[in-house]
């Protein structure tokens, strides 16, 4: 008996939080727009009840099924455990940085800054905006350029002074990198990421670190 209602957790073909409805002629229905055409209509009618969330859930998908959007896949997975592992790494590097460009500031010497060009193994832009913006909410180094051509990331970093640093602000990067690719990637961006990252290449224009 084949399903007429298949939800995207079970289909990996389905984009994100949706589900594809009918037999012959399938619709994909965006479950957070059905959610949020359902709270409009509530709040149309200044009054939250039951009758009101349903009426107003059955519209939403009444509207998405008259007028169907077209099928785009940005190539968004969510990976709960992928996830997890960002947030907490996010959340310990956001310290451990916060406390050494606090340290830097009121105790170190001045420090000399520099750009270097970090290249990336995913090429998709998703992965690209989301590891650039993953990068530069964690202080002591910010995210200037992004050349989509080359996949590369220009990384401000405020300590420069020896070239470990300079490596480890590339690692970093890398890590991160892959920690959000492992979160919000497709399978082959993940098999991807774990294989070693690409050698820093020199940019025409800009003299290397």
């Amino acid at each position: 008996m084949r399903r007429i209602l298949r939800f995207s957790f079970r289909n990996a073909d389905l984009p994100p939080l949706s589900c594809e409805f009918g037999d012959r002629r399938k619709r994909v229905l965006d479950l957070p727009l059905i959610a949020w055409l359902t709270v409009i209509w509530v709040l149309l009618w200044s009054t939250l009840t039951w009758a009101n969330v349903l009426t107003g859930l059955v519209v939403a998908v009444a509207v998405c099924l008259a007028f169907p959007l077209p099928r785009v896949d940005l190539g968004l997975r969510l990976h709960l455990w992928g996830i997890v592992c960002l947030a907490g790494y996010l959340l310990l590097d956001m310290y451990t940085s916060g406390v050494k460009v606090t340290r830097q500031v009121f105790v170190g010497l001045p420090h000399r800054a520099a750009v270097i060009g970090v290249p990336l193994r995913c090429r998709s832009d998703l992965m690209l905006a989301a590891t650039a913006v993953a990068v530069s909410n964690v202080p002591g180094g910010s995210i200037i350029e992004v050349r989509r051509a080359t996949a590369t990331v220009f990384l401000h970093v405020l300590d420069a002074d020896l070239p470990e640093e300079l490596e480890a602000a590339r690692r970093k990067v890398w890590r991160l990198e892959e920690l959000t690719v492992r979160a919000f990637g497709t399978p082959d961006e993940i098999a991807r990421v774990a294989e070693p990252p690409p050698p820093p290449q020199p940019t025409p224009g800009r003299p290397g670190p």
